[in-house]
């Protein structure tokens, strides 16, 4: 069953134009909610709105909107009022510049959508997606959508056009306002951390080896409850805390040596251990000496 359109938009660039159907990219597993009810009864809970000053509760019709300009203090806004603030929906992305795929910084990236060619947009679509791949480049522009102008990026994949919905900078908070320690790291620890990591690495990413693990557990929880059975809390597994970050990376190497026949023998893992730690063994057989 062909994919359903969920819009139609016109790429501007110069002046060429370029007539697109928009696809989702992705099919949402959402999580799994659970209702509010009564317990004495069973029934299903309304949510109503309860007035902080009158503490009576307000009906649909005698709500307003506001803004909280200051602590307490309100600017209203009607329904129209709120509708004429809205973005126009022009149905156009438009293109303002041409960057290179891997300036794209991933902290920017919200939504994916699929562009396909729309009616008599054939060849310009073809165009496109051919110059950017031979480019190596990704368009920049924006695009007007429910009401809301988006950031977005357009770029090739495998014969298709995507776009990818940004974030606009002021929407990121800057990484400087995490902590970050300033410990100096020792050669041996990132020796075996190296390690480590060749020992996990994969030449590429597979998403098909992954799934939402807890989803299906609530899922399965719930077949459970319909059929009559009681849920049980499973005992939590003991773990073992290694203090000392070497040990951790030590043991980690093993168990990862003899985890999978993909991965290298733990005799080949604990001879590069000793090869990493001889120096430093030696290092302090001097000074002792």
């Amino acid at each position: 069953m062909p994919p359903r359109s969920i819009g139609n938009a016109t790429i501007s660039f110069g002046l060429v134009s370029v007539p697109v159907s928009l696809y989702s990219a992705s099919e949402s597993s959402a999580t799994v909610s659970f209702n509010m009810l009564h317990k004495a009864c069973g029934g299903r809970l309304k949510q109503q709105y309860v007035c902080s000053k009158e503490g009576g509760i307000v009906e649909k019709d005698d709500i307003a909107k506001g803004y909280e300009f200051a602590k307490g203090q309100y600017v209203t806004f009607t329904p129209e009022e709120i509708k004429a603030l809205d973005e126009k929906a022009t149905n156009s992305i438009d293109i303002a510049e041409f960057v290179p795929l891997e300036a794209v910084d991933r902290m920017y990236l919200d939504k994916v959508y699929y562009l396909g060619p729309d009616k008599g947009g054939d060849r310009a679509y073809r165009l496109l997606g051919e110059a950017l791949k031979a480019t190596g480049r990704a368009a920049v522009g924006q695009y007007s959508a429910r009401g809301k102008q988006h950031l977005v990026l357009v770029r090739p994949l495998d014969g298709v056009l995507v776009m990818e919905q940004l974030h606009y900078a002021a929407e990121l908070k800057p990484v400087a306002e995490v902590p970050h320690p300033d410990t100096p790291v020792k050669e041996p620890e990132l020796a075996l951390a190296r390690l480590l990591i060749e020992q996990s690495s994969a030449e590429e990413f597979r998403p098909e080896n992954y799934r939402d693990t807890v989803r299906e557990r609530v899922l399965e929880a719930i077949q459970r409850k319909v059929e009559g059975q009681e849920i049980t809390a499973e005992a939590a597994p003991a773990e073992t805390k290694i203090i000392d970050l070497m040990d951790a990376l030590k043991a980690s190497l093993a168990k990862k040596g003899g985890s999978t026949d993909e991965m290298k023998p733990a005799k080949r893992v604990a001879s590069k251990v000793d090869e990493v730690e001889a120096p430093l063994k030696k290092r302090k057989a001097a000074g002792r000496g």
